[in-house]
């Protein structure tokens, strides 16, 4: 049962989600549907080591390593910006035990809309889970996406295949190598 301003009862656990890494630039949206137990965690996107958000995007900049050390998240989402990517989830706050999407329960949605991105041309939902909300983003009237998930259960896909299918996707829109 949810409680008046749409969120779960509080009689039961409640995860909250990240803040979205975004900036007036950001020309892509990539959305996810919850971070995972590590990432929330650790207050830092695709913090597992097998998730291979971080890998995908290397392929596509080669040439532009990714941040490493002690302050490397910070570092690394500067990273995105300057590509002009964004990071956010369509869940704001859900039940959920382990970091499997099949066990999301009583999720309220984020309002993507009221990030006011000027440059957005484009909504991309990293897997299933998130691209159910598809019809949603949709009413933003950019185009939307759907790439191949980057969680290690989506283990039928190679990592270079995955990273083809995102480097597809994101060369429509920002300049890769």
């Amino acid at each position: 049962m949810n409680r008046p301003d749409g969120f779960p009862s509080p009689a039961r656990a409640v995860l909250t989600g990240l803040a979205p890494i975004v900036s007036e630039a950001t020309v892509l949206l990539i959305l996810g549907s919850f971070p995972g137990a590590r990432s929330i965690e650790q207050q830092q996107y695709y913090a597992h080591p097998q998730n291979q958000f971080w890998r995908i995007l290397q392929s596509i900049w080669p040439d532009s390593p990714l941040p490493a050390g002690a302050d490397s998240y910070q570092r690394r989402s500067e990273w995105l910006l300057a590509r002009q990517l964004g990071l956010w989830d369509v869940y704001r706050c859900c039940r959920r035990e382990g970091s499997l999407d099949a066990a999301i329960r009583d999720a309220v949605p984020n309002d993507i809309a009221s990030l006011r991105l000027p440059a957005l041309a484009a909504i991309a939902h990293n897997g299933g889970e998130s691209f159910r909300h598809a019809r949603h983003t949709r009413a933003l009237g950019v185009p939307v996406h759907r790439l191949p998930s980057s969680s290690p259960a989506h283990a039928s896909w190679s990592l270079e295949r995955k990273a083809a299918a995102w480097r597809e996707v994101i060369a429509q829109y920002l300049p890769v190598p």
